[in-house]
């Protein structure tokens, strides 16, 4: 396979081909390092959002907008193929690098956490290693960031900053509430890992989840896009997995159902949680609905449920009726 970051320049550059289109913004920094603001000073949009989130999974996906009902309520959503679940999802797409230089702070999702090895257990999990000579992460912030930022995340890499390649959106922004949505395969992926189970007997991942409108700052934006996946996201796995009673119970403790948690707008419960995200349980952050095919028993297993009714609550609907 082509190196994932290769996969993601790719990617980087296309974008950068349709910035004007996409309402990209496009800055090098002195050291060399090019950054893509897909929604912090620039505007951005669902079309960034799309290529933010092939980047995130180095372009081994197929994403595509899709419309998405909620009671009655249509809405665009985003809806993701991949047949390289382990890898798309989890050794690039995971936001589980915290990118801290001086008073700048991101979430670091993208092919360049496999470069600085974030995080290693995951990897040594994956049995999987690249080296490249160049490398494309997504940064999830509302601040672009500065050249000691870049090259703090360069060294991490161990390549040259020069050859670092950074795209940027803050939750709050319609492109960074798409590439959230995207995550909807990787999230049950996640929640399989965390569990114990093999994500490499994944054979193909799918997904859709609404995207969630701008409902607020960053915080509420951030509870929103959490809640299109745990009560709108829908999953399907094709796995090879024996045996089929373990299987069994693995695909009932994946969807977000099964969280204490579950039940209530994300927000409302980071909230009553004093806005720790360690005393919020984690078995939460799951798709709601879960469809899993074994290739080995040839039997299909469904879990977890949708809930319309806690995403109109948290994305804010309201009735606006004509009168006269």
């Amino acid at each position: 396979m082509q190196p994932l970051n290769e996969l993601g320049l790719e990617v980087f550059e296309e974008m950068l081909d349709y910035a004007d289109e996409l309402r990209v913004g496009v800055v090098e920094l002195d050291n060399g390092t090019v950054v893509a603001d897909a929604g912090v000073e620039a505007k951005g949009g669902l079309g960034a959002g799309i290529y933010l989130a092939r980047l995130c999974m180095a372009d081994l996906a197929d994403i595509q907008p899709t419309p998405i009902e909620i009671d009655g309520i249509t809405i665009p959503g985003v809806q993701v193929a991949t047949d390289h679940p382990a890898i798309s999802c989890m050794a690039s797409q995971c936001a589980m690098w915290q990118v801290k230089a001086g008073n700048y702070f991101a979430m670091g999702s993208g092919p360049a956490r496999i470069l600085a090895r974030k995080t290693k257990e995951l990897y040594d999990a994956l049995e999987f290693e690249e080296y490249s000579d160049v490398g494309v992460l997504f940064l999830e912030s509302d601040t672009l960031p500065d050249e000691a930022a870049a090259d703090k995340i360069a060294e991490a890499c161990g390549i040259d900053p020069a050859d670092l390649r950074l795209a940027v959106a803050p939750t709050d922004s319609v492109a960074g509430l798409v590439q959230v949505s995207a995550r909807v395969v990787e999230t049950g992926l996640h929640k399989l890992f965390t569990l114990g189970f093999d994500v490499r007997t994944i054979r193909n991942g799918w997904g859709r989840a609404p995207i969630a409108p701008v409902v607020g700052k960053a915080t509420r934006c951030m509870g929103a896009s959490n809640d299109a996946i745990i009560y709108g996201g829908e999953t399907y796995y094709t796995v090879e997995y024996e045996p089929f009673d373990e299987l069994l119970g693995y695909v009932k403790a994946i969807p977000s159902d099964t969280s204490r948690d579950y039940g209530a707008p994300f927000y409302k419960t980071f909230k009553e949680c004093g806005f720790d995200f360690f005393k919020v349980d984690h078995h939460v952050f799951a798709p709601a609905k879960v469809v899993v095919n074994d290739l080995r028993s040839r039997r299909t297993l469904v879990a977890g449920r949708l809930n319309p009714q806690v995403l109109k609550e948290s994305f804010g609907f309201e009735v606006a009726n004509r009168e006269g």
